[in-house]
C-alpha cells in the first residue's frame, strides 16, 4: 500500500504540534473580554433576573446592619426592642432565600453557556477545510470541545453575573461606613487599595498560565489518542514503554502548567484575607481611639464593622471573578481560534443546477498543478521527526513531508461510462487526486471538470453527491452495520443495505449474526477482518447509487478469492457508472478501459494494459515486478 504525503493527505496525523496556533508573546492565543461578552449575552434574560435577584439580596443585607446596631443601641438604652428583632430574622431569612435561587440560576445559566459553546465549537469543526485537520491534532481538537469550554463556567459562577449586587452592596456600604465615620473609612482605604492593585496584576499571569495549561491538557490528549488508537502497532513494534514514557511527559507538562496557574491563583486567596484581617486591625484599633474619645459610640462601631464585611465580600468576589474571567479568557482564546477559522463553505460557489455539456467527458484534469499549505507541510514533518525519536511505524512516520508540488501538470480525460486506473509508485500522487476531484483541496492551478464544468463552479455538497468514495483505509464508524451504511444514505432501507453487502461479498457477516445489519462492528470495526472493512467501506458508497465511482486502493486488504469477488461485485455495479480506480495490484486493473500511469506527479503514460506494457517503461517494471508479463 502507497504511504506518501499525496496519499495520506486526507487522514489527519495525530501526535502533532499545532503549527496554525496564533501564538502571542507568552505562546498562548490572545482572547479580549469583548469576545467573552457574546456566551453571556445569549442568556441576557436570565442574567437580568439574576441581577434584580443581587440587588434585592444587597439591598436586604445592607439593612441588616443598620438593625443590628439599632438593637444594640436600644439594648444599652434599656429600651424595648419591638419588631427589631422579628424584621432582622425576616431580611436574614430573605437575603437567604434570593440568594439560594440566584445560586440556582447561576449554576444553570453557567452549565447553558458550556453546551452554547460546545454547539459553536462542533458546528465550526466539522465544517472546516480538510487542511485544518491534516495541520492539527485531533486530541487538542477534542480537548478545546471538552476541557476548554469548561473554563466558561467558572466566569457566572464566580461572581461575575451578580456583579450588579455586588456593586450595590460595596457602594452601600462604603455610603453607610462614610456617614458614621469618615476617619475610620480613611483609615482602610489604603490596605484595600493595594490589595486591588495586587489582585489586578496577577490576572494577566493567571490567564497566561492558563491558556499553557490547556494547551498542555491538549498535547496529553493528543498523545493519549495517537497511543490507543495504534495500539496494536505499538504493542506489535515493542513500543508500549516509549509510548507510556512520552504520554507520561506530556502528563507531567501538563501537571507542570496546572501548579503554575495553582500559584498564580493561590496568591488571590491570602490578599483577600490579608485586607481583611488588616483593615479589622486598622479599624478596632483606630475605633477604639474613637469610642475611647466619644466620637462614636459601641454601636456605630459594631454597625461599622459589619459594614466593612459587607463591603470586603463583594470585593473577595471580585478577585475571584477576575481570576476566573483571566482563566476563561486562556481557554477562551483556543476556542475563539477554532470560532474565527473560516468553514469549507467561506469560498463555496452559490447552489446552482449542473448544466453538463454535451460530449465532455465525466472527469478532466487540464493542467492541474497542486502544492499542499505550508501548515500542513511543516505538521507532516513534525510527525515525521516525533515518529522518528519514538520509533514506532505509524502511517504518520511513512509520510513524506514534500514542499515541491505534488502534482506537475496533470492533465486526462476519464470519459463517461468508462473505467479508468491510476498507477504509479508510491508518492505519485493518485490519492491527491482524488481529494482534488472531491474538493478537499482546490489545485493550485489549473481546472479540474465534471461533466465540462469547472467543479469550483459548484456547491461542495452538490459536488460531492455525484461521487461514491472510498478512501484508502476507510474508517469503520463505531456502531451496527446498518450505521455505517446509511452514514451517506440515512433513509435507506434494511433491503437495500442487506443488497448492496451481498454485492460486495459480505453477505456471511450479516448470516453468521442473528442481528443481521444491526450487529456491532465495534471500536474502529476491530470485530471485522480488514478486508470486511474495505468492502463495508464500498458497500456504503454503492448504497447512495452514484454515477461516479471514486475507489483508492479499494482491494488492498483482500486475499486473492475476495479480491475477485470483489472485482465482480464492482463488474456488476459499474454497468452504467464511470469508475475512477487507483490500484497497487496491476491485476485488479488490467481490463481497465484506460490506465493512466504517474510518477513524481506527472503522467508518463497512458493506453490499455497491452499498450502501456510495450510504450512506457515505469508500467512495464511495475508489471513485470507482480508477475503480469
Amino acid at each position: 500500500m502507497s504511504h506518501d504525503m499525496s496519499e495520506a493527505s486526507a487522514r489527519p496525523v495525530r501526535g502533532r504540534r499545532n503549527p496554525f496556533a496564533r501564538a502571542q508573546d507568552d505562546g498562548g492565543p490572545r482572547a479580549t473580554f469583548r469576545q467573552l461578552l457574546p456566551f453571556l449575552f445569549e442568556h441576557k434574560r436570565v442574567l437580568v433576573v439574576v441581577s434584580v435577584l443581587s440587588v434585592i439580596a444587597a439591598a436586604t443585607t445592607l439593612v441588616q446592619p443598620l438593625l443590628i446596631g439599632e438593637v444594640i443601641a436600644r439594648v444599652q438604652a434599656e429600651q424595648p426592642l419591638g419588631v427589631l428583632v422579628g424584621g432582622l430574622v425576616l431580611f436574614v431569612l430573605v437575603s437567604s432565600a434570593v440568594g439560594a435561587y440566584q445560586h440556582y440560576l447561576l449554576q444553570r445559566t453557567g452549565t447553558a453557556v458550556v453546551l452554547s459553546s460546545r454547539r459553536q465549537l462542533i458546528a465550526r469543526l466539522l465544517h472546516l477545510p480538510i487542511r485544518e485537520f491534516d495541520a492539527r491534532r485531533t486530541g487538542d481538537l477534542v480537548s478545546r470541545v471538552g476541557t476548554d469550554t469548561t473554563m466558561l463556567y467558572a466566569v457566572l459562577t464566580q461572581g461575575l453575573a451578580d456583579s450588579v449586587g455586588n456593586v450595590l452592596l460595596f457602594v452601600g456600604a462604603l455610603i453607610a461606613m462614610l456617614v458614621i465615620d469618615p476617619i475610620m473609612l480613611l483609615s482602610i482605604v489604603g490596605v484595600l487599595g493595594v490589595s486591588v492593585v495586587a489582585v489586578a496584576s496577577l490576572s494577566g499571569r493567571i490567564r497566561r498560565a492558563t491558556s499553557a495549561q490547556q494547551e498542555s491538557v491538549g498535547e496529553l490528549t493528543s498523545g493519549i489518542e495517537r497511543a490507543i488508537g495504534a495500539i496494536r502497532t505499538v504493542r506489535a513494534s515493542g513500543a508500549t514503554e516509549r509510548e507510556e514514557r512520552a504520554v507520561t511527559e506530556k502528563a507531567s507538562q501538563a501537571y507542570a502548567a496546572g501548579v503554575r496557574v495553582a500559584k498564580a491563583s493561590a496568591l488571590v486567596v491570602p490578599i483577600a484575607g490579608i485586607a481583611l484581617q488588616a483593615s479589622m486591625l486598622v479599624v478596632l484599633g483606630v475605633g477604639g481611639m474613637r469610642v475611647a474619645s466619644g466620637a462614636v459610640t459601641i454601636a456605630e462601631l459594631v454597625t461599622f464593622v459589619m459594614f466593612l464585611f459587607l463591603m470586603v465580600m463583594p470585593l473577595a468576589s471580585a478577585f475571584g471573578a477576575m481570576t476566573s474571567v483571566g482563566q476563561a479568557l486562556g481557554a477562551l482564546g483556543r476556542i475563539q481560534e477554532v470560532l474565527d477559522l473560516p468553514t469549507e463553505a467561506a469560498d463555496d460557489a452559490p447552489s446552482t443546477r449542473p448544466v453538463p455539456v454535451p460530449g465532455a467527458p465525466a472527469i478532466a484534469f487540464r493542467d492541474v498543478r497542486f502544492r499542499y499549505p505550508e501548515a500542513v507541510v511543516a505538521a507532516r514533518r513534525q510527525a515525521v521527526k516525533e515518529a522518528q525519536e519514538e520509533h514506532v511505524p505509524t502511517l504518520a512516520e511513512a509520510a513524506e513531508a514534500r514542499e515541491d508540488d505534488v502534482l506537475r501538470g496533470v492533465t486526462f480525460e476519464v470519459p463517461r461510462g468508462a473505467r479508468v486506473a491510476l498507477v504509479g509508485p508510491s508518492g505519485a500522487g493518485k490519492s491527491t487526486i482524488l481529494a482534488l476531484i472531491e474538493r478537499f483541496y482546490d489545485p493550485t492551478a489549473g481546472r479540474i471538470e465534471l461533466d465540462g464544468q469547472d467543479i469550483r463552479e459548484l456547491p461542495r455538497e452538490e459536488l460531492r453527491a455525484r461521487f461514491g468514495y472510498v478512501e484508502q483505509d476507510a474508517p469503520t464508524l463505531a456502531g451496527t452495520i446498518a450505521d455505517n451504511l446509511r452514514l451517506a444514505a440515512p433513509d435507506a432501507s434494511d433491503a437495500d443495505c442487506e443488497r448492496v453487502l451481498r454485492a460486495v461479498n459480505l453477505g456471511g457477516v450479516i448470516d453468521r449474526s442473528p442481528l443481521g445489519i444491526d450487529s456491532p462492528v465495534g471500536e474502529d470495526g476491530v470485530m471485522l477482518s480488514g478486508g470486511e472493512r474495505q468492502r463495508l467501506a464500498i458497500a456504503r458508497a454503492l448504497l447512495t447509487a452514484p454515477p461516479i465511482l471514486l475507489l483508492d486502493e479499494s482491494t488492498s486488504s483482500l486475499d486473492g478469492l475476495n479480491e475477485q469477488l470483489m472485482r465482480d461485485a464492482i463488474d456488476a455495479v459499474a454497468q452504467g457508472r464511470t469508475l475512477l480506480v487507483i490500484a497497487h495490484r496491476l491485476s485488479t486493473v488490467v481490463d481497465s478501459d484506460r490506465i493512466i500511469v504517474l510518477d513524481r506527479g506527472e503522467v508518463v503514460g497512458q493506453g490499455t494494459h497491452s499498450e502501456l506494457v510495450q510504450s512506457v517503461p515505469l508500467y512495464r517494471d511495475l508489471a513485470r515486478h507482480q508477475l503480469l508479463v
